[in-house]
């Protein structure tokens, strides 16, 4: 019997009323939450760059399929074996010398960034989990649609990585002290937080999705990117959710600010680990921060402190570096280990403790093994592109 082989991303040309296009992509891995493959990254940097060619496309649209994810993050067990490899191997030092580590990033932080430089409407439909890699996807489309069922975080600390995919620039853009929070935690936004923390623009009923992508079908497309953009903002705001009930991070936001306002980070830890209050949101975002890797919350804080006025395409260039560090140190390999593998839930971290975080630890995931003109993404602004609306490079 003959087994279906099932496509990863699935790519449709949808004609419109007056003859434009419509580029839709969707992830088709609905068994694993629409993880990301390097696979389904190719597929996907190969095709929207394609269509940022095409005069005839219109605008793009990002989907999933199924009912639970947008995209729960990376595909990681392939990166866990590489990484065990290369920890027995003779180049464990060598930052580059794991090469699935090395193609899986720049090439996922390459496709984020032609999302946030895409030349063209982009319409990103965030329906369920939308974590880590996913919110690398949906963070630089130019709309950003988030529905009643939405589930949006990096909760990278607990498998010892940071908030990457250019989450160093999204959660410095975040109100208040919230995007440390966020990175430290790992807390989960619901539809009319991710709004709050400027992490999507409009909440959508999902039953009213099939209403919006029909209407866009009928909107007078020209290939004008910004008479797109106004087009595609104004279908949104017609069914778009208005004055929604605040989410646990904007009720919280003065506490927040008052437990993260502290000048070093193990102050910070200290206060949000012993908040003293029975709100779940809160008690599940300190377990969480207490449970997670203590080398991966002093890489947050770090980042987004020398990163703060720092481009979009600086930081995916220092985030590759920090994540090939992530990948040659142990704490990510325990951490998919402890999570995925053998599913104990008992990482062993090194460092086991804050206390143990030296200055020369934390500088080594800034110290690029390249020359500027090595480094795999130095094109990164400086190839022509035409930043989207809503996230400019």
């Amino acid at each position: 019997m003959t087994e279906t082989v099932t496509q990863p991303v699935l790519f449709e040309e949808r004609r419109t009323d007056n003859g434009a296009r419509a580029g839709i992509a969707r992830l088709n891995v609905e068994k694993s939450l629409n993880s990301l493959s390097l696979g389904m990254i190719d597929l996907l940097f190969g095709r929207l760059s394609a269509w940022a060619a095409d005069p005839a496309i219109a605008f793009v649209i990002l989907e999933a399929a199924g009912e639970k994810a947008f995209c729960a993050g990376a595909d990681l067990h392939n990166l866990y074996r590489t990484m065990v490899e290369h920890h027995a191997s003779a180049q464990r030092d060598d930052v580059r010398g794991n090469a699935y580590a090395l193609a899986f990033f720049s090439r996922e932080y390459r496709l984020d960034y032609l999302i946030h430089t895409y030349p063209k409407p982009v319409l990103c439909w965030g329906h369920g989990i939308v974590m880590g890699g996913g919110l690398g996807l949906m963070a630089g489309a130019s709309h950003r649609v988030v529905t009643e069922h939405s589930r949006v975080a990096m909760p990278e600390i607990t498998i010892g990585l940071y908030p990457d995919v250019g989450g160093t620039w999204l959660l410095n853009r975040a109100p208040g002290h919230s995007g440390l929070f966020l990175a430290l935690t790992g807390a989960q936004l619901n539809a009319a937080d991710a709004l709050f923390a400027r992490f999507a623009d409009f909440q959508i009923a999902q039953a009213d999705k099939v209403r919006v992508m029909d209407s866009l079908m009928r909107q007078p497309w020209t290939a004008d990117a910004a008479v797109g953009h106004h087009l595609l903002t104004d279908v949104l705001r017609s069914v778009a959710v208005e004055r929604a009930a605040p989410g646990p991070l904007r009720e919280h936001l003065d506490l927040i600010g008052e437990l993260c306002e502290y000048a070093t980070l193990p102050e910070v830890v200290t206060a949000i680990t012993g908040v003293n209050t029975q709100d779940a949101w809160l008690v599940k975002a300190a377990a969480t921060l207490a449970a997670g890797s203590p080398g991966s919350a002093a890489l947050s804080h770090a980042l987004q402190r020398r990163m703060r006025d720092a481009s979009l395409a600086e930081i995916f260039r220092v985030e590759l570096t920090a994540s090939l560090t992530c990948a040659a140190r142990p704490d990510l390999a325990e951490g998919i280990r402890a999570l995925l593998i053998d599913k104990d839930r008992r990482p062993r971290w090194r460092p086991a403790t804050l206390a143990e975080v030296t200055p020369e630890w934390l500088e080594g995931f800034f110290d690029t093994p390249w020359q500027a003109r090595e480094h795999p993404l130095a094109d990164l602004g400086v190839l022509p592109a035409t930043a989207s609306a809503s996230q400019p490079a």
